[in-house]
């Protein structure tokens, strides 16, 4: 059995804080998922240059800031003056990047859960894993409930492992590979968080027999959710906060 044997995440995740309705991966996001209800959220996290774990889901900067290039490749000081809110709606102009610190004070003062997704720049996989493990076992220190860290890269997870081995983790996965479900064993997963179409009964049983949860992402209409729940899906990440009652 895992250290934390007791599974203690609601089943519905905000995904990147409030799916589509607000800036993705930044504090208004969360907190517009937090005013539909939801108590977990999901978050992308990276590296500055300087060694600051900071939420972005992309590589570069384009897509959801008014900055240009890799953002990994800035540091901190550059980062924090990007408008990260008005690519998305103008009343979110000037809405900044979140820190992991950010967000880890807005959960642990409401009593909100985070699923913090490792999302490496391209070729530095492992250094994240372990930063962005190191910073969530800093800042979530005594806190009840850990936050859960997921990734598609084995490298990232197996660096979380070494770095805090207390810290639950979930392997992602878009497609079943070879041996996903060993390397998910190897890692001592608590959850295998896979896209919803890969999802079958069989599928379920093997991650249930190995003592494992079954996460699902990203769950954006009803009758997908049902025919998830149906299957004996532990949790499912959203967009649609705004469709789902997650209570």
């Amino acid at each position: 059995m895992h250290t934390h044997s007791l599974w203690p995440y609601p089943r519905w995740i905000a995904h990147r804080g409030a799916g589509q309705l607000a800036p993705e991966n930044t504090l208004a996001a969360f907190r517009v998922g937090a005013a539909h209800g939801f108590r977990m959220f999901e978050c992308d996290a990276k590296i500055s240059a300087d060694g600051v774990v900071f939420l972005m889901h992309d590589a570069t900067l384009e897509r959801t800031t008014n900055g240009q290039g890799v953002g990994g490749d800035l540091p901190w000081h550059a980062l924090s003056e990007l408008d990260a809110g008005h690519w998305h709606s103008s009343p979110y102009r000037g809405e900044p990047l979140a820190t992991l610190e950010n967000v880890a004070h807005f959960c642990l003062t409401h009593g909100y859960h985070l699923n913090i997704e490792i999302k490496p720049t391209p070729g530095i996989e492992a250094f994240t894993g372990k930063m962005v493990a190191q910073e969530a076992a800093r800042l979530w220190q005594g806190a009840k409930v850990p936050p859960l860290l997921t990734s598609f890269k084995p490298e990232a997870l197996a660096a979380a492992e070494q770095t805090a081995p207390l810290l639950p983790r979930g392997l992602l996965l878009d497609h079943f590979w070879a041996d996903w479900l060993p390397t998910a064993q190897a890692l001592t997963c608590m959850a295998v968080v896979c896209h919803y179409k890969l999802w079958d009964t069989a599928a379920v049983a093997q991650v249930h027999a190995a003592d494992m949860k079954c996460l699902s992402y990203t769950v954006n209409d009803a009758l997908t959710a049902q025919h998830l729940l149906a299957l004996g899906i532990d949790g499912l990440i959203t967009d649609r906060v705004d469709l789902f009652d997650p209570d």
